[in-house]
């Protein structure tokens, strides 16, 4: 059973080892400190925003960025307890906002408790098979007088061998915890590319007996997205192919580089039409979306696309306010920083884009069109671009100018000889006449039309 609700979501991504501003490295010795009560001063802005749905980053004992799992069934101390966890969610939950947790199944760090015993234990260890490529033939990069597999060359993240029962009966074990103690609403996948595909899919069918619609998510840099989502897989992947194309074609003053993205994907032929692909504008591993940019404006026009393209919308924390954040060198912690709320509000880069982005949202839960609509090219130039999303009971035009000037466009409304049209962000009512509508659109600023108020 595939799960619906993610359809109608709108995502606030958080990777809460940064926001919480939690230390570097984790000693395992220290107790507890319950930083995730951090994000309890979060929850209203959230919801405020439109969002209805929370990706938390990994929150699991770990030695340093969370990606290098220690222990499954504990929270990272550096962020609090199991208890600190369940209270939060709860408190999610209750302003009708659902969670998924990240699940990093592909690897696990070199302290994780079953590669420390073999560590310990070398050939002697039981857990030798849980890991791939382990053998006593060499010495590793840490001096191990063993060799294994890490992660795209990363030695401080170990393959797990998805093939071994007990590695796959380990994990199993606990998703039923996270999903019995904390009620989470899904996961999303890490490296979901390099995961075994029979993994997942006994991973799908096992989330799916604990909770029929529990959501899954996969990370997929590169590829066809149809190997990962769909039928007995995933139901959905990351769509890096149109993260890349809503910055660069802005940059570039070049939106045909995303309207052949969209067409390949969601058009009449769309290779994706029936996905709902995870949309994001940036997350913890590029860099901020306002820092790719050549205009601070043209975030503007961006959220007009990530929320009325096809699929699930997603905000990484602090972007809603024009944030900027750059890798430096090989370090990642400028892209996840500890941030304090009170402040962004009151010393936003882009004030208003904050309030865009709760109208936008707005508008999508009204409007079932932008959730589940067709896509349809009706208009194109190198700054100026519109399209239709269409159900059989709606029709919604979305238009945007990224040039620095107002500029007038022309183009044919398909099915429609003479009809009213509704600006759902300004208010304005335009009129199609003879099958076409005339329309000026506004510098660095959009357009999203109906043919009645919502």
């Amino acid at each position: 059973m595939k799960s619906n609700w993610a359809k109608d979501a709108v995502f606030y991504h958080i990777y809460p080892l940064g926001l919480c501003g939690a230390p570097l490295s984790n000693d395992f010795n220290t107790e507890p400190v319950n930083r995730l009560e951090k994000l309890y001063e979060w929850i209203d802005h959230i919801s405020e925003m439109g969002a209805n749905a929370v990706y938390l980053g990994p929150v699991f004992e770990s030695l340093s960025h969370g990606y290098d799992t220690a222990d499954y069934f504990k929270v990272d101390r550096r962020l609090g307890t199991n208890e600190t966890l369940k209270k939060l969610i709860a408190a999610l939950h209750s302003k009708n906002i659902r969670v998924i947790l990240d699940g990093v199944f592909n690897h696990v760090g070199r302290d994780f408790w079953a590669f420390k015993d073999v560590r310990n234990n070398l050939s002697g260890s039981a857990y030798c098979d849980w890991f791939q490529g382990l053998a006593f033939n060499g010495t590793s990069p840490f001096n191990d007088p063993f060799v294994y597999q890490g992660w795209n060359g990363y030695y401080n993240l170990v393959k797990l061998n998805l093939l071994n029962e007990n590695v796959v009966r380990h994990l199993f074990d606990a998703v039923k915890m996270w999903i019995d103690e904390f009620e989470i609403d899904g996961l999303r996948l890490d490296a979901a590319d390099c995961l075994d595909k029979s993994f997942i899919k006994r991973l799908v069918k096992y989330c799916k007996e604990q909770k029929n619609d529990f959501w899954l998510m996969g990370e997929v840099i590169h590829g066809d997205y149809r190997e990962w989502a769909g039928n007995d897989m995933l139901d959905s992947v990351t769509d890096y192919e149109c993260y890349k194309g809503l910055y660069s074609s802005h940059v570039d003053k070049n939106y045909f580089e995303i309207a052949y993205s969209f067409n390949r994907l969601f058009g009449n032929e769309g290779i994706y039409k029936d996905l709902f692909l995870y949309n994001f504008a940036d997350n913890h591993d590029v860099n901020r979306v306002a820092s790719c940019l050549t205009s601070e404006l043209h975030l503007y026009t961006l959220y007009f696309l990530l929320f009325t393209m096809p699929g699930i919308p997603s905000i990484y924390y602090g972007s809603e306010f024009g944030i900027k954040g750059k890798k430096e060198g090989n370090s990642d912690l400028p892209l996840r920083p500890a941030l304090e709320l009170k402040d962004l509000i009151n010393n936003a880069p882009l004030p208003d884009l904050f309030n865009l982005i709760i109208k936008l949202a707005v508008v999508r839960k009204n409007l079932p069109a932008l959730r589940n609509g067709n896509y349809r090219q009706l208009y194109l130039q190198h700054q100026q671009f519109a399209f239709l999303r269409e159900t059989d009971k709606e029709a919604v035009i979305v238009a945007v100018n990224s040039s620095n000037v107002p500029v007038d466009i022309e183009f044919t409304v398909p099915g429609k000889a003479s009809l009213k049209f509704v600006d759902q962000i300004s208010g304005e009512e335009l009129q199609a006449s003879v099958g076409k509508i005339k329309m000026r659109l506004w510098p660095n600023w959009g357009r999203i039309l109906t043919d009645k108020k919502s």
